[in-house]
């Protein structure tokens, strides 16, 4: 074929996109040798918390594990195994506070429905509702030694309250000297001096609930136990698990001057808690490392119930 039949397809241009459209143009975006100033961020804005939760949190908490291995008096330093922590559930004591711990777990409930009942009457704007919610938080602020010495003369086996007692025909309780009594007691009374900080978690909680719903439940002629079981518990469900975690560790670590005070761990030791237990061995005993192998006890107990109750929710959260 003569060369000049090829002249028209030589002079035409190529055309690096479609037959029938302009050509397009790929465009990729640069490479960066590193992490970008936006990926770095984050991470330097978290470094300091995340240091002093290291340093002041987890390393001491792993030193003190490593210490409950240790012995104390004679051979104090060395290495003895598990033998502190044979010594400590052989003991009396401190199975007996352990007991003391299930009876904390099946109570919460209780300390964690008063403040969110008292929550929902004051949203709902009940006469007098900013009164209650002053009076309420009042107690948070009281030192426990305080808070203990007061309920001492209350529940004096001479005092106001068995007085009225008394009077109503029911007869005088040993509230402190009476083992079946003394560490409900002793529980009532925390829960009446904390419970006020609770009660401003579960307002907060309902700052963020939608108005609209209770509207719109109220509307449909709704009831009070209806809303509150289908309509204000799946929507503060993250501050109800927020107030039972933070509610059971309060109980377990916030409790040592209630007890020093009013019971002193008695009558008999009916009214000792890990807590309670571990300043028995350190302070009194003089025996640290067996005192930390309590504490690292404490905390796989405190470790396990905050997981399982969080399960527990999430899971009840979802049937709902």
């Amino acid at each position: 074929m003569p060369l000049g039949d090829f002249t028209p397809l030589l002079a035409r241009p190529a055309r690096a996109g479609r037959a029938d459209g302009p050509a397009t143009v790929s465009r990729r975006r640069p490479r960066t040798g590193g992490l970008s100033s936006e990926r770095l961020s984050p991470f330097v804005l978290i470094a300091p918390a995340v240091a002093v939760i290291v340093l002041f949190r987890l390393w001491p908490l792993l030193l003190g594990v490593n210490f409950s291995f240790t012995g104390d008096g004679a051979r104090n330093g060395s290495a003895v195994g598990l033998d502190n922590y044979a010594e400590l559930f052989a003991d009396p004591l401190f199975l007996g506070a352990l007991r003391n711990v299930g009876w904390l777990v099946l109570l919460l409930p209780i300390a964690v429905a008063i403040p969110g009942m008292l929550a929902t009457f004051i949203y709902l704007r009940v006469p007098g509702h900013r009164f209650y919610r002053s009076v309420y938080f009042f107690p948070a602020v009281l030192s426990p030694v305080i808070v203990g010495s007061i309920f001492n003369l209350l529940l004096s086996f001479d005092g106001p309250v068995n007085s009225l007692l008394e009077l109503a025909g029911l007869g005088p309780i040993d509230w402190l000297g009476d083992s079946d009594v003394a560490m409900f007691t002793v529980v009532g009374v925390h829960i009446w001096a904390t419970f006020g900080m609770s009660l401003v978690v579960f307002l907060s909680g309902f700052a963020t609930l939608d108005p609209a719903l209770l509207d719109a439940a109220r509307s449909d002629g709704a009831s009070l136990p209806q809303v509150i079981r289908h309509v204000i518990i799946p929507g503060l469900s993250r501050t109800i698990q927020f107030v039972f975690v933070t509610t059971m560790i309060g109980m377990l670590t916030s409790m040592f001057g209630l007890i020093y005070v009013m019971t002193s761990g008695g009558p008999g030791g009916s009214t000792y808690l890990p807590e309670y237990y571990i300043w028995i061995q350190q302070g009194q005993m003089n025996r640290p490392a067996y005192a930390s192998a309590a504490s690292t006890v404490l905390f796989l107990v405190m470790l396990v119930v905050g997981l399982a109750q969080v399960s527990f929710l999430r899971r009840t959260g979802r049937e709902d």
